[in-house]
């Protein structure tokens, strides 16, 4: 009895730490020599961990729409950057500067985000100098 009580708190341990090792460095996935600024209106924002998401449709020189992606810092972050869920709505016109996944396609990491009135808001980006 004792030896499965072992077991079983042994392969919670390996359990919890299962995120901690999927969890990236900022130059395995996006390409710092590649910055982005794209403006667009946002379509979705996921407040999820250890990445939040901004989703945000880009018109392109042709009249078509892309749905872009770019990751952000942890919602807890991102609050104590100044962040609120109610300054991110969709339809909510933005300009995202930041830079480009290294697999390519419409995938990126906000650096900062640009709203309406002018402030920007810092995205709690895993890179912590921007040039």
């Amino acid at each position: 009895m004792r030896k499965a009580g072992l077991l079983f708190m042994m392969a919670l341990l390996v359990l919890a730490a299962a995120p901690m090792a999927a969890h990236h460095a900022f130059s395995a996935e996006f390409d710092q020599s590649k910055p982005v600024k794209l403006a667009g209106e946002i379509t979705k924002l996921e407040w999820t961990n250890p990445h939040a998401w901004l989703f945000i449709d880009v018109k392109t020189p042709d009249g078509k729409v892309q749905n872009w992606r770019f990751e952000m810092g942890a919602p807890n972050a991102l609050l104590r950057a100044g962040w609120s869920r109610n300054d991110i709505k969709p339809g909510t016109a933005v300009t995202i500067s930041g830079f480009m996944a290294r697999a390519g396609g419409t995938v990126g990491n906000a650096f900062q985000v640009r709203l309406p009135d002018g402030r920007d808001l810092f995205a709690a980006s895993s890179l912590k100098q921007a040039q």
